[in-house]
């Protein structure tokens, strides 16, 4: 029999079956309890590939893709990913399975780094009260009292988190009158140990609230009696919580914004911001797959290939939980999150008729004069009156990407309805990739056009992100970049520069 390697060795999986005890309320798992099954598991892997206890420096950041019922089995799967000389990283990867259905699907993949931490240094951490306080502009405090001692004060910290979020369950119901979802954690950061005796008291606040969403930043500190008595904390951990907040039905919720008053809270507001950013941006580059091959262009899939385009567009657009992350003057921008995928939306009003802006947008060849990311775009092949074309523009970069797509145009039925223009990427055996660019695909993008007088116009533009458009946007979405804004305002200049040129 051959010897399991090394990575084999260092595998730890651990299933769970969710009880009752284990969920909230609408009957799903706790965050915070599953946060606690994933450090247990984790160590493991890290105390069998060290041989020694090992205790949490830091969680990388966690997204909940999938909520787990009452009666369905968790599966967390753990192996060291690589030891470094004083720490290591532990992937995570966490399963849910429906035993009826036998349907599973992914919960989330987080990764954790562990240091290796002797024998003998303690005694296993246990609490016996914790008092509750808080005060309701926005400061929460949870107090635990620590009568015994541990090796692994910083593993204890997860059984507070769960702890933690059921009390932030009950603030959150109380003060926003709906069910919060914990949707990810980030940040989740370990400073130093707590001991025997310790008081730890947890501080929480709002930093910020978006249009589904809210961000509490968690601030824990540690006292021992002497340290109490002079008010002089040590902190040893901190997090960001990111929540949802839900109806009966597990629809997502409006939130309403709020206004920091202070200098510290205005800092906290902008700082939830741009972690939103990062949150989303890490997303996209992260879920992006490599472009696989596009659905190839055939006279006989003509009709459907015209239809699925429009209808795809289409439903990108009626999506529920587009928020805001950016609005100035008339441009507003949105991103909307569904599982893996992220979508971008941006929104400008412009001074020309609805009719004009389609027929203008609608011809690619234009593009050239608004979007300075385009290199060249030309009509490969006239399809008919409404799918007017089949284009290559290749985009600059280091080396530059070119997209085989198809646009396709449709005009409403209805004053109510928009002007269309969508795009998707097709394969063309007249023209195949070429070794000068890199051919990437757009699953999902084009325009929306809503008439608002006869001088003016609602003009819309979506593109579901994928790896061959991630460059273009990563800048942006951090705040790095202004380069969505900018192209906007060429385009709403273009526009309205042509309609002069019409009459």
């Amino acid at each position: 029999m051959e010897g399991r390697g090394a990575e084999e060795r260092d595998d730890v999986c651990m299933c769970q079956t969710v009880f009752p005890a284990h969920a909230d309320h609408r009957g799903e798992l706790r965050a915070g309890q599953l946060l606690k099954w994933m450090d247990a598991t984790a160590c493991l892997a890290a105390e069998k590939h060290a041989g020694v206890s090992c205790v949490t420096a830091s969680m990388d950041d966690i997204q909940f893709e999938e909520a787990a019922r009452v009666g369905q089995i968790i599966t967390i799967k753990t192996k060291v990913n690589r030891a470094f000389k004083t720490s290591m990283e532990v992937g995570i990867k966490v399963m849910v399975q429906d035993v009826l259905t036998n349907v599973e699907k992914i919960v989330s993949v987080a990764y954790a780094t562990y240091v290796a931490k002797p024998a003998g240094a303690g005694k296993l951490l246990k609490f016996s009260q914790w008092f509750l306080n808080h005060d309701l502009l926005g400061c929460t405090n949870l107090v635990s009292l620590i009568t015994t001692t541990s090796n692994l004060a910083s593993r204890f910290l997860m059984q507070l988190y769960v702890l933690l979020s059921a009390f932030f369950a009950f603030f959150f119901s109380r003060l926003c009158h709906s069910y919060p979802v914990l949707k990810s954690v980030n940040m989740f950061k370990f400073w130093g140990p707590s001991v025997m005796g310790d008081h730890l008291v947890f501080n929480a606040i709002v930093n910020n609230t978006f249009q589904n969403s809210v961000e509490v930043g968690v601030h824990v500190e540690a006292y021992n009696c002497e340290e109490w008595i002079k008010n002089q904390a040590r902190h040893i951990n901190s997090a960001f919580l990111i929540f949802n907040a839900v109806n009966d039905s597990g629809e997502l919720l409006t939130l309403p914004r709020i206004k920091p008053t202070t200098q510290d809270g205005m800092r906290q507001y902008h700082g939830a911001i741009a972690r939103r950013r990062i949150r989303l941006i890490r997303k996209c580059m992260l879920s992006a797959k490599v472009d696989k091959p596009s659905f190839l262009w055939e006279k006989s899939n003509q009709a459907y290939m015209s239809y699925s385009n429009i209808a795809a567009l289409t439903r990108v657009a009626a999506k529920p939980g587009w928020e805001v992350t950016s609005a100035v003057d008339d441009i507003k921008i949105w991103t909307h999150e569904e599982g893996e995928m992220v979508s971008l939306k941006v929104e400008m009003q412009v001074n020309i008729p609805s009719h004009l802006a389609f027929c203008l947008l609608s011809d690619f060849t234009l593009r050239l004069q608004w979007d300075k990311h385009f290199l060249t775009c030309k009509v490969l092949q006239a399809v008919n009156e409404d799918d007017k074309y089949v284009t290559s523009p290749p985009m600059t970069g280091h080396k530059p990407r070119d997209f085989v797509i198809l646009v396709s145009q449709r005009q409403p039925f209805k004053p109510s309805e928009p002007y269309i223009v969508a795009v998707k990427s097709v394969t063309l055996t007249s023209m195949p990739p070429s070794s000068e660019y890199w051919r990437s695909e757009l699953l999902c993008a084009g325009f929306q056009i809503y008439s608002n007088s006869d001088s003016s116009c609602t003009v819309c533009y979506f593109n579901q992100v994928t790896s061959g458009v991630v460059p273009y946007f990563a800048a942006n979405l951090t705040g790095s970049s202004k380069s969505i804004e900018d192209t906007t305002l060429e385009c709403k200049k273009f526009l309205e520069m042509k309609l002069k040129t019409y009459f």
